[in-house]
């Protein structure tokens, strides 16, 4: 059997594996067996990056633009880097398909299926460039995963740059299917247990962090010009953009975040028969997912629903509170 070689991590692909500690709940915990903990952190490393190109917070110096073949200079043109990163994502999918993979259940944008052709074109017969990439390459053989998911996170980047305010909720979870939904299929490929109706759960409960994300994050998606509450909802709740921009959240503004952190309640909910539905670690690690929304959702309630003068995050405590009960509603009602 043929051996794979080890990418050894430059320093701004051990700044971007940094931050999974700062997620609500640890990307790859130690309980996992090592195969899945090295592929989980390879696909965490893809989306982190992903989302620092889409947001602007690349390591200084350029490293990332160099690896893609890119000017330094141009490591600030977002949409340039993104189109960059996915030439040399098909790198690793040479071949694959004939320009049309974004199509299955994605909603990619206008202009990705010509994109990915001349990635594929250009890509063909070479390895990624980026390290962090080419760490990708070894999960993504060994598991035999689509294109698709990692397509979904470049184009949901890609829509960040263009969309910038959502009118509906509808809108907006459509844009957690790129953004969000992916992370949850490719949990299921690698650890060999996606179905349909699995999938369909893993689906709302990402939509569910995603969105619980969003709220923790108010103040500072605003700060960036960006707004992830349904405007829709902002009229009927008499919130504007001026009262966001607030130190400290009135009335209307509590009123609104309970309103969405409820629906995202709502979402993880269904993730409770998806924990049921998986045995062993696995149950531990989806439970994990689950429980760091509700325990974000707590920590929102524990402030009274005022994001504004930071994320609120939940304890050590009560995220392992958390678990127990999810782990406990999963046989109950498994």
């Amino acid at each position: 059997m043929t051996g794979t070689r080890q990418v050894r991590p430059d320093a701004t692909t051990r700044t971007t594996l940094a931050k999974a500690a700062d997620e609500n709940f640890p990307v790859a915990p130690f309980f996992l067996p090592r195969d899945w903990r090295d592929d989980l952190m390879a696909v965490y490393g893809y989306a982190r990056l992903v989302d620092d190109i889409g947001d602007g917070d690349l390591a200084p110096g350029g490293a990332d633009a160099r690896h893609l073949g890119l000017d330094p200079a141009r490591a600030g043109d977002r949409i340039a880097m993104l189109d960059a990163f996915e030439a040399d994502l098909l790198r690793i999918f040479p071949g694959d398909g004939d320009g049309e993979a974004g199509d299955e259940g994605h909603g990619h944008g206008e202009g990705q299926g010509e994109r990915q052709g001349q990635g594929q074109g250009q890509g063909q017969g070479q390895g990624p460039r980026h390290p962090l990439l080419r760490a990708l390459v070894p999960t993504v053989r060994r598991r035999a995963l689509a294109p698709e998911p990692f397509l979904g996170l470049i184009e949901a980047n890609r829509q960040d740059q263009l969309v910038r305010r959502y009118r509906t909720w509808d809108d907006l979870t459509r844009y957690c299917e790129l953004s969000a939904n992916p992370v949850g299929r490719l949990v299921l490929a690698i650890t060999g247990t996606a179905s349909p109706e699995r999938i369909r759960r893993s689906d709302a409960v990402c939509t569910a962090l995603q969105i619980v994300e969003h709220l923790q994050d108010v103040a500072e998606d605003l700060a960036a010009d960006r707004v992830y509450l349904p405007a829709d909802d902002m009229k009927d709740f008499r919130v504007t953009e001026g009262d966001l921009a607030a130190p400290s959240a009135g009335e209307p503004v509590r009123a609104l975040i309970a309103h969405e952190a409820a629906r995202a309640g709502r979402l993880l909910e269904e993730g409770i028969p998806l924990v049921g539905s998986v045995h062993g670690r696995l149950r531990l690690l989806l439970a994990g997912f689950v429980a760091g929304g509700r325990a974000a959702l707590a920590a929102i309630a524990d402030a009274g629903h005022d994001v504004l003068p930071g994320p609120p995050r939940p304890t050590r405590t009560r995220l392992v509170r958390e678990v127990g009960a999810v782990l406990h509603r999963a046989r109950r009602e498994g």
